[in-house]
């Protein structure tokens, strides 16, 4: 039986992508184990499917000053020898590495072990832990067209995102009967990311007496950022993260508001949902949500409003002027050709394999 091991963690735009592939690589025959952090949400995400996870140790690689700078590398370190192990054990025939600093011991891991390693990079430039990876990869899979100039010519493949594919099937009537809308007033959904989003939350929440006017509002902020003292408030509702009834959700919103993920906003693009994109700021990330809302916005799936532009106006006439051209966004997503990512790693998986 061809045995893959997958990996990738720190946050869910690390994960979903792997959990996506899963159907479709247990449909080919494959027994499928994973390898993340200790504790990273990757782990409860992929024990619910029944998944083997094995956990080791990592450590982030940071390009500022940080005390921890001076203990993880040897966390790092301690991941390989438990990689290496890992590997020799499990004697997979390839693996599969979504990314997130858990990834980087494991795909060298692999390469000692003499086992190929596909990687994927959703964003438009790689993030560091892909840089480290790239060396040891067979091919690396990548999202946006740009990126494919950045990366070593005989490695580098435009598979686009895996989208789950029940993100695609929900039901607008459970969703209301779920949120307890009784109007029909359009929905505006406020998507922080699995990690929330402090500044997009607590602006939301400023202009929400007035949005409320208008919209419904699904906000989604991420664990341990909900209000408590706007439960019960008349056409809003707010969850800390959002995992069955996600799809249900995303048919009722007529326009979304999202951080530019890389993830989060191609499964936004393949719903066609008109969006909002206020990516991280240059000051908080390496920039590459900045990148990825940007040629989003060229290719004119989406508005961008940057973090420093956010005022309760921008924001509220943003939201409404996305609102009222939402057809035109509609049309640009409709008319793109989405790859069929799922199929197209699976096969590179499969040539991986014969190999």
């Amino acid at each position: 039986m061809k045995h893959i091991v997958l990996t990738g963690g720190g946050t869910a735009g690390h994960v979903t992508p792997n959990i996506a592939l899963i159907p479709k690589l247990q449909e080919a025959g494959y027994k499928i184990s994973y390898i993340g952090s200790y504790d990273g949400i990757e782990k409860k995400l992929i024990e619910e499917l029944g998944i083997p996870y094995y956990g080791i140790s990592s450590g982030k690689l940071r390009r500022y000053f940080d005390p921890k700078n001076f203990s993880d590398p040897f966390r790092v370190i301690k991941g390989f020898s438990q990689a290496k192990k890992l590997l020799k054990d499990l004697k997979p025939d390839v693996v599969f590495s979504k990314g997130g600093f858990v990834t980087v011991p494991v795909v060298i891991a692999a390469k000692k072990c003499k086992i190929p390693a596909v990687i994927h990079e959703s964003d438009m430039t790689p993030g560091l832990a892909n840089k480290l990876c790239i060396p040891s990869a067979t091919k690396v899979c990548c999202n946006f067209p740009e990126t494919v100039n950045s990366l070593p010519k005989d490695k580098a493949v435009l598979t686009g995102t895996p989208i789950r594919q029940e993100l695609l099937e929900g039901s607008k009537e459970a969703a209301l009967k779920f949120c307890g809308f009784t109007d029909h007033k359009p929905v505006l959904m406020v998507i922080g990311g699995s990690l929330g989003a402090a500044s997009v939350n607590e602006n939301v929440r400023k202009i929400l007496p007035e949005l409320l006017k208008e919209f419904n509002v699904i906000h989604l902020c991420g664990k341990g950022k909900t209000d408590e003292s706007l439960n019960g408030t008349n056409g809003y509702v707010q969850y800390e993260y959002i995992k069955k009834e996600l799809s249900d959700l995303f048919a009722l919103a007529d326009i979304v508001i999202s951080r530019a993920g890389a993830n989060a906003i191609c499964e936004i693009s393949s719903l066609h949902k008109p969006n909002l994109l206020i990516p991280l700021s240059a000051k908080a990330s390496r920039g590459d949500q900045i990148l990825n809302a940007r040629s989003f916005e060229r290719q004119g799936y989406s508005m961008v409003l940057e973090e420093e532009e956010i005022t309760e106006k921008t924001l509220l006439n943003s939201i409404r002027e996305l609102y009222a051209n939402r057809q035109s966004y509609i049309d640009a997503m409709s008319a793109s050709r989405h790859l069929d990512s799922i199929q197209h790693i699976a096969d590179i998986l499969e040539e991986c394999v014969k190999s």
